[in-house]
Formats: C-alpha cells, sequence, structure tokens
C-alpha cells in the first residue's frame, strides 16, 4: 500500500549527496533502481533525475518493520528514505558519482508501487524503439534520454541569456496561422466559428517575425514550435523546436557574426567544446562541385571530381552519352578499398540507383597498377591513365563515376560519400566542423510545376549584382541566403529579406504570382511595408538536431520528449485519432467513404 510523503521533505537528489555529507541525515526520493539482498543487509540502488545513491538496509537501524517493507521492494517503486550518510567500507564503485558513500537507511516510505515494467530501464537501451515509445513514461525514466533533455533544457537557458544580452527581445507569434502556398504543406485546422475556413499550423514564425520588424522591435528572438505535414526521417519530425531571430539595419556579416558568437557560446558552456572564430565559409555552388550537398560533411575527404573534359571524347557511352545531354561525369576516391569485393560495389551500385543514378560505373586500382572496371574495354590506355591522374589514383584505390544531369550526380555522389564514410569510419563523431554556406540560387526549377520556385521563400532578397539577370537568366540569380551546416546536417538557414516594392513584385512575378493573388496570400504583410520597413534579415536553428549532434544521438526522437514515429503517429496515445461525429458536425466536416 502507497504511503504518504507527509512530514517528509527531500533535502537531497541522490548524487547531489557527497563526501560532505558524511555524518549527516539526509532525506532523498527516487524510484528503486536495483535490489540486492544479503539476508542480513539489502542494498537499493535508488535513482533519481540526476544518477544513482547506494541505500543500505539493516534490520537493527530500521526497525523489523522497516526491513520487512525493504524485503517487499521492486524494481521502479518510488519511495522515500531518511538515513546517515557513510563511507563504503567496501565495494567502492568508481563508475559512479556516488560510488564511495551509501546512505544507512533510518526510515523508509514506499510512495508508490509498479508492475513489473516491459523492460528494463536502463542507458541505452537495446529494447525495440516501437515497445520503447509506446511505454514512452518508462523510456523518458532513462538516465541517457533524461541527460538528453536536461543538456536541452540547458541549451535552450544558454540562448535565451545571450540573446537577450544582445538586446534581443523574445516574442510569442500565434500557432493558429494563415496557409501559405510555398514550401511543405501545412497541418490544417478547420474552424468553427468560419465554417469551410482554415488555420494552418506554424511552419515557421516568418512572416509575423518581418512585421515585428516592420514594427520597429528591432531584435527578436523566440523558441518556437513549428509543424510541417511531411515524411520523417531520422532528424525531422512532424513538430518540432525553432530558436528564431530577426533583426533590422543588418546585412549578411552583421547575422552571421551574432550567431558564430552565440554558437561558441552555447557550445563552450554546455557539452565544454571550443568553437574557434571566424567559422569557415563556402559557397553553394563550391560545396555542390566538392561534396555533391548543400550541407557537406567536412570531416573527411573523399570529395568529388568532375571528369567531364577527360572523358567526352572516350569510347564509353555512358559518358559521352551524358555530356551530350548537357549533364556532367564526376566521380570519388574511395582511397585503399581497391580490393573490395564485387558483389558489395554491387550493393553501392543499388544504393545509387536509390539515388536516383542509373547505374554506377567502377574502376579498382591493383596493387600492381592494373585495372579492373566496368568499361575498360572502351576506353584506351591514354584515356584511362588521364582519368586516373584527374581523380589522384593510386594502386589500392577505387574509383566510382556517376554520370547524368548535374542534379542527380551531386545527389548519388553525395550521398555515396556519406555512405562509404559511414561504414569505412573515416570521420570522428567527437569533431564539431561548423561551416557557413551561402549564395545560394535564388530559384530553382520545378519540373512537376513547370516553373520556376523559391529555393527559401518569396522574400529571400537577390544578390544586387545578379538581379539584372532575373528575366533573361532567373535560374543564375544568386540569393542572400546562408545555412549553418554541422557535420553533414543543416542546424539552420536564414536570409537578408526583400524590404523594396519593386523587387518583391517582381519576385512574385517571377515566381508565377499575379498581383491579385500574392495579395490574397500574402496582403497583410506587403500593406505592412508599405507603411515604411526597415532592411532585416534572420536565421532559425533546429533545435531538435543542434542537440542530437550535441550528444551524438542517433535520431532527433532521442532528445525529445514525446516524438513521432515514421508515420506521424504517437504510439503511446494512439495519435491521431477518430474523433466524435458531434464534434465532426460542428465543424461542417463529412469524413468521405464513411470513414
Amino acid at each position: 500500500m502507497s504511503e504518504s510523503m507527509q512530514g517528509m521533505h527531500r533535502s537531497h537528489r541522490c548524487t547531489e549527496v557527497s563526501n560532505a555529507n558524511v555524518g549527516e541525515n539526509v532525506t532523498v526520493m527516487g524510484w528503486v533502481q536495483k535490489r540486492r539482498n544479503l539476508g542480513s543487509l539489502i542494498f537499493i540502488d535508488l535513482r533519481d533525475r540526476s544518477g544513482i545513491l547506494q541505500l543500505v538496509f539493516d534490520e537493527p537501524q530500521i526497525g523489523a518493520a522497516g526491513f520487512e517493507k525493504a524485503e517487499a521492494l521492486r524494481s521502479e517503486y518510488v519511495i522515500a528514505v531518511t538515513g546517515v550518510v557513510q563511507k563504503r567500507t567496501a565495494a567502492v564503485n568508481e563508475n559512479l558519482k556516488t560510488g564511495d558513500i551509501e546512505v544507512i537507511a533510518k526510515e523508509l516510505r514506499i510512495l508508490s508501487e509498479s508492475e513489473t515494467p516491459p523492460f528494463q530501464i536502463e542507458e541505452n537501451s537495446k529494447t525495440n524503439d516501437e515497445i520503447r515509445l509506446k511505454y514512452r513514461y518508462l523510456d523518458l525514466r532513462r538516465p541517457d534520454i533524461q541527460n538528453n533533455l536536461m543538456l536541452r533544457s540547458r541549451v535552450l537557458t544558454l540562448m535565451r541569456a545571450f540573446m537577450a544580452k544582445e538586446g534581443f527581445i523574445e516574442i510569442e507569434t500565434p500557432i493558429l496561422c494563415k496557409s501559405t502556398p510555398e514550401g511543405a504543406r501545412d497541418y490544417l485546422v478547420p474552424s468553427r466559428i468560419h465554417p469551410g475556413h482554415f488555420y494552418a499550423l506554424p511552419q515557421s514564425p516568418q512572416l509575423f517575425k518581418q512585421l515585428l520588424m516592420a514594427s520597429g522591435y528591432d531584435r527578436y528572438f523566440q523558441i518556437a514550435k513549428c509543424f510541417r505535414d511531411e515524411d520523417l526521417r531520422a532528424d525531422r519530425q512532424p513538430e518540432f523546436t525553432q530558436a528564431d531571430m530577426e533583426l533590422s539595419f543588418v546585412d549578411i556579416e552583421d547575422v552571421l557574426d551574432v550567431n558564430e558568437r552565440l554558437l561558441q557560446y552555447v557550445f563552450k558552456e554546455s557539452i565544454g567544446v571550443d568553437i574557434a572564430l571566424p567559422l569557415p565559409r563556402m559557397s553553394w555552388q563550391e560545396a555542390m562541385d566538392r561534396f555533391g550537398s548543400d550541407k557537406p560533411d567536412t570531416r573527411f575527404g573523399m570529395e568529388l571530381c568532375d571528369i567531364s573534359d577527360v572523358v567526352k571524347d572516350c569510347g564509353f557511352g555512358v559518358f559521352t552519352g551524358a555530356l551530350e545531354a548537357g549533364g556532367t561525369v564526376r566521380g570519388i576516391n574511395v582511397k585503399g578499398q581497391g580490393s573490395m569485393p564485387r558483389k558489395k560495389i554491387d550493393k553501392l551500385a543499388e544504393f545509387a540507383k536509390g539515388c536516383g543514378a542509373k547505374g554506377l560505373a567502377y574502376l579498382c586500382i591493383n596493387e600492381d597498377g592494373s585495372y579492373k572496371s566496368s568499361f575498360l574495354k572502351f576506353m584506351t590506355e591514354e584515356e584511362l591513365a588521364a582519368l586516373v591522374e584527374r581523380m589522384a589514383g593510386e594502386p589500392g584505390d577505387l574509383l566510382l563515376f556517376a554520370a547524368d544531369k548535374h542534379k542527380i550526380v551531386w545527389n548519388v555522389l553525395g550521398a555515396l560519400r556519406l555512405q562509404l564514410a559511414a561504414e569505412l569510419g573515416l570521420y570522428d563523431e567527437n569533431q564539431y566542423n561548423f561551416l557557413w554556406v551561402t549564395e545560394f540560387p535564388l530559384l530553382e526549377w520545378s519540373d512537376e510545376e513547370e516553373r520556376f520556385v523559391a529555393m527559401h521563400h518569396p522574400f529571400t532578397m537577390p544578390m544586387e549584382e545578379d538581379w539584372e539577370r532575373i528575366d533573361s537568366d532567373p535560374g543564375s540569380v544568386r540569393a542572400k541566403a546562408y545555412d549553418i551546416v554541422l557535420n553533414g546536417t543543416e542546424l539552420g538557414g536564414g536570409s537578408v529579406r526583400i524590404h523594396q516594392n519593386d523587387i518583391q513584385e517582381k519576385m512574385f512575378e517571377v515566381l508565377g504570382f499575379t498581383k491579385e493573388r500574392a495579395h490574397e496570400q500574402f496582403g497583410f504583410l506587403l500593406d505592412a511595408f508599405s507603411y515604411g520597413v526597415p532592411p532585416h534579415a534572420g536565421l532559425a536553428y533546429g533545435v531538435d538536431r543542434m542537440i542530437m549532434h550535441m550528444v551524438h544521438a542517433g535520431s532527433i526522437r532521442d532528445v525529445m520528449a514525446f516524438p513521432k514515429v515514421k508515420d506521424a503517429s504517437d504510439l503511446m496515445s494512439d495519435a491521431p485519432g477518430p474523433v466524435d461525429e458531434k464534434q465532426l458536425a460542428e465543424l461542417g466536416i463529412a469524413l468521405r467513404g464513411g470513414e
């Protein structure tokens, strides 16, 4: 039977008890992690969010009734214990913060009993993810998950402190917003009062933070909940947290400066990592050409190499055909893997096909300098020698090639590079390589919509020197946009915003918006800008992704309290679920097909 804690007050968390408390009475409370009954003595490992503390139950000290209660303790019982701290006389545990002390129990209260949990509460659990997430409230008791969430809290506290010191004002923006047509799919919320009309949950506070700049708040900051109805993966969830900011009377350098100092401060104060400033920068074009990605992992080499000019006249139709169609031929050098079995190379080819390639060409350089290749018979010795020289190939190397449209080749080799680096252990997980990627294209062509779409959003400022080409060659216009990348992950991104009416109107025209449609979707912003708006710029971080890298988690779910699974459902609460017919009727909603 559960007991009350009335009259008992916790004096310490488990690991707050130390050698300084030896001889003192303390009261601790938490969960039973482990129980060991030695007959005359019972040892309990007590766990709370701070860690583990050993309790000792000795019948002469706690009495017969107390000792009997201690015998009844099981894993995950919640207990309160008052006792005396003493040095351990034996079995010192150097792996525990409290490993050289223990508490001799004087009083025990069982605050709550527990059924046998479906899995053991322990660090680095091997339990199936579905079981862990079904019982997430138990999974959240695991020390590693608790440490992740406590670090997350620490990081957000540090961010707020830094931003306040830099003159930012924290302002909350609406969750119920107007749906906008650009970007990912919105989560829609039907309105009961306005039948047939919908709110959208915000994908970001973008429009509102720009309005705050028009309202004169100068520097805005918010820890914002955001929502996107898109497919999930290891670093993506349908609802996520952004550290969002906007600044007035600034240009790119101002935004990058304050954010570099923010990152340096947060990483040093939270996990003790020193970040050297200034952070390196790389243009979008250079990142794509060298790494096949606009979020390159620079902890290892294996960079892409353009061999188009070397093979343009060779006899291998796969290469020449791609070039004749306006594409490119590029390769990566997998150092020291020239003896890779053909079966494994075939698996890499299948992986490449999954990334959009039609196939994957390879050239193994044997230790004796001879070659083994899928295209050996189509090239002369001179052409092969020139190819190997361009790729910096040496005996023992494996050269892999893709030939297709630029976008496909970048995607294929960029993904192969990451896959091979992970398999071969080419990077140090404790290394933090930050990088600014800048000068993104303002627009990208959508084959699906047969028009240019904004690579970031319609309010991104073009680079002034490129703007004259907006009609003649819109795809070549660069944006004043920037992403902060860490170890191959985009941590955040932002841009300088358009604040001139003529540029904004032209941007909408290029994107295929009529004036009427632009005002229908963004009229409140455009109207606000007609009353005087300062030059402004901003950036937003994915907080969940940042914490994921800080703790080396394999999934974003391990740094969120209540995450969703791949189909965007919550296994614990069974969300999403059906709703009552009365609720649907109030909203004027009828399900198709009687669903």
